[in-house]
């Protein structure tokens, strides 16, 4: 129903500025959506128990999976997570509450230039700097140089969520007596939680995809491997394998291989946001 008091020119500009942004809305959404679709449609045909649970079968040679892949992704983002966010948010906090000085500016001049440098430059770094010394490519290899990609991430979105929590909620901790470093843990990164994780979940999602920097450190292994000092399979590494041979066996997986690792990130994200929004609520309460 139209308002009496509002002319027939605003309402068709309102009605048009609305539609234009519905349009910019779906343009935006669409090719993602059409990339999930055909993703799903090359891949779910072989998707089988066997795929879940083998390693992968020899060249020309019809079966086989990419279990040992999967574990190893698995491991490597854990690792990298453990190594990762911490420095992340360490460096997030100090910006926000004490980075008003020549440390934090040199600080942020240099997470934000590792947020533009190119994911095989800092494989071939971490290649040169862990690699070499070890003389081996290794699990733990690959979890620092995707460590080292998660952790300007983290430190910025956690510097801005952190900018955006009120003073007046630190000055209300302060004249409570409670200690500055107190009223940060216990007071301001609690306020900012949900979008540190949020900030989190970003950097996860951009590594967890990674081949580049992993074909100079985790390198790729056909079997098995649980520790941390020896090369190890990963799903992009054997995407990008399966993908660039010529048999079309490995092509198919390779598509198999692609949509369970976007299965794995969206269901990683999902099941942190829902642990952290009951923890959320649990806190409310």
């Amino acid at each position: 129903m139209r308002n009496p008091g509002v002319s027939w020119n605003r309402l068709l500009a309102d009605w048009l500025a609305t539609a234009l942004m519905a349009l910019t809305a779906i343009v935006v959404i669409a090719p993602l959506f059409a990339i999930l679709f055909y993703l799903v449609y090359q891949g779910v045909g072989s998707l089988n128990w066997a795929f879940l649970t083998h390693t992968p079968a020899p060249p020309g040679v019809v079966g086989g999976g990419m279990a040992n892949a999967i574990v190893g992704s698995a491991m490597i983002l854990l690792l990298a997570s453990v190594i990762g966010i911490p420095l992340g948010i360490g460096a997030g906090v100090f910006l926000s509450e004490y980075g008003r000085n020549r440390y934090g500016n040199i600080i942020r001049f240099t997470a934000d230039l590792l947020n533009g440098v190119p994911s095989i430059v800092i494989g071939m770094t971490v290649y040169a700097l862990v690699v070499v010394p070890q003389k081996h490519f290794s699990l733990f290899a690959g979890s620092i140089a995707l460590a080292i990609m998660m952790v300007p991430t983290i430190t910025r979105s956690t510097e801005q969520m952190l900018l955006m929590v009120p003073h007046s909620i630190r000055e209300a901790a302060w004249g409570l007596g409670v200690q500055r470093w107190r009223t940060t843990v216990s007071v301001v990164l609690a306020t900012a939680r949900s979008g540190i994780i949020t900030g989190i979940m970003l950097a996860f999602a951009r590594v967890a995809g990674e081949t580049a920097p992993l074909m100079f450190t985790a390198f790729g292994n056909q079997y098995w491997n649980f520790r941390t000092n020896q090369p190890t399979a990963a799903l992009p590494l054997q995407i990008f394998t399966y993908g660039t041979s010529p048999f079309d066996e490995w092509h198919t997986q390779a598509w198999a291989g692609a949509l369970v690792l976007i299965a794995l990130i969206v269901g990683s994200v999902a099941a942190v946001r829902v642990v952290a929004r009951k923890g959320a609520l649990k806190g409310a309460a």
